[in-house]
């Protein structure tokens, strides 16, 4: 593998890790936020608002989320595709969306199961709480 490749390639993979980085610190931030506005609301009688309150963070979260890993899909098949290319044909492109394939969207990702088994269930948790307390 020649050096023009290899260096595309570790640019590509940094991008990859910064991207699940960041989707991983999110569900990180979300359990604080979510656990702070706990303590906050309790302590005030609001627990109608947290009812409504943590459920709308963490949609905005999940969204969030959801462009992280779609992203990091797309940077995946751009790895992909660079991987097999020919040495003279590296241009050190990082616009990953002309090689994204199908299944790799925005869309695809809001619903991955990753997602679909922290978020909604931190959603409802919130909910069962905050309509328990």
């Amino acid at each position: 593998m020649g050096e023009n490749k290899r260096k595309h390639l570790e640019f590509i993979q940094l991008t990859i890790t910064r991207m699940n980085v960041n989707s991983f610190m999110l569900k990180g931030w979300l359990v604080t936020i979510v656990a702070a506005l706990f303590v906050l609301f309790n302590e005030g009688k609001n627990i109608e608002v947290l009812a409504y309150f943590c459920p709308l963070v963490s949609i905005l979260f999940w969204i969030l989320d959801a462009f992280f890993i779609s992203t990091e899909r797309g940077y995946r098949d751009l790895y992909d595709h660079v991987r097999l290319l020919k040495e003279g044909k590296i241009d050190f492109s990082m616009d990953y969306k002309s090689h994204s394939k199908k299944g790799s969207g925005f869309t695809t990702s809001l619903f991955s199961s990753t997602l679909l088994l922290f978020y909604p269930l931190l959603i409802c948790v919130s909910i069962f709480i905050a309509k328990s307390i």
